[in-house]
């Protein structure tokens, strides 16, 4: 084999890669849209990729049935064919099992809604929701619903728990794609900063208006921060004292959470 012959081997991998990774950032930017969908330009945006690089990429994937577009408003949509490819794993992870019963609790004890939000690489996934008994809920968020990490009370706790370097590159990923949840990156690290010096995130202003966030993260058993136990109420449900309180009982499931997750 010459030189010429092995040097274009080499790269053969790397490329096919680097399609790869490219054709999910634009389902990780769909998956954020949901059932509106994503227009071309906001893929565009999100991805940092070139509009043709971007438009050829959703053809192909709508051609064999992993992306769709709505008639109605031109966006584009995750297709009908992934969430009947996730059939084939269909069993919970470890970590969901494990939290289910300290969610419940804690929901009881505190009465407000509880989240269970987990990383999926520059994301954040609501897993989880528990409604409790107090009369007013915040149901900021559903369950299946992404978000970009840092956007969220639970997005900030995650990366409060990495290694300041690793979190800013997150966030400095994820720049783009902050503008319609009116924020920016060095909003984002401040509050990063904030969560860590507390040992846990409070958002006075949740993604709702009229109410307050509070949320503990969850680290897996080789300590990389996975996952964060979200309390979201109504802005006089969390004055400052009860802040605390909820403080120490969500960061007490958080650490309950990880020692009943198996290794």
């Amino acid at each position: 084999m010459t030189n010429g012959r092995l040097r274009a081997h080499r790269r053969e991998p790397l490329q096919g890669g680097q399609a790869i990774r490219r054709a999910l950032a634009v389902l990780r930017t769909l998956a954020v849209g949901g059932e509106r969908g994503v227009p071309l330009a906001d893929i565009v945006q999100a991805t940092s990729l070139t509009r043709p690089t971007v438009h050829r990429i959703v053809h192909v994937l709508i051609e064999e049935g992993i992306v769709e577009r709505s008639e109605r408003t031109g966006n584009y949509i995750v297709g009908r064919q992934v969430p009947e490819l996730a059939l084939a794993r269909p069993s919970r992870s470890p970590l969901m099992i494990a939290a289910e019963p300290h969610l419940a609790a804690v929901s009881a004890q505190l009465g407000d809604t509880l989240f269970l939000t987990v990383r999926t690489g520059l994301d954040t996934l609501c897993v989880a929701r528990r409604i409790g008994s107090y009369p007013i809920q915040v149901l900021s968020i559903e369950v299946g619903v992404r978000r970009p990490l840092g956007v969220s009370s639970a997005g900030v706790a995650i990366l409060a728990a990495m290694p300041a370097a690793e979190a800013r590159k997150i966030v400095l990923a994820n720049e783009a794609r902050f503008g319609p949840y009116r924020t920016d990156a060095a909003t984002v690290l401040g509050q990063i900063q904030l969560a860590r010096r507390r040992g846990y995130n409070l958002r006075d202003v949740g993604l709702v208006q009229g109410t307050k966030s509070l949320s503990a993260w969850i680290r897996t058993p080789d300590g990389q921060p996975a996952a964060a136990i979200t309390l979201s109420a109504i802005r006089n449900r969390m004055n400052p004292r009860r802040a605390i309180e909820v403080a120490d009982v969500l960061i007490a499931a958080a650490r309950a959470i990880e020692a009943a997750t198996p290794a």
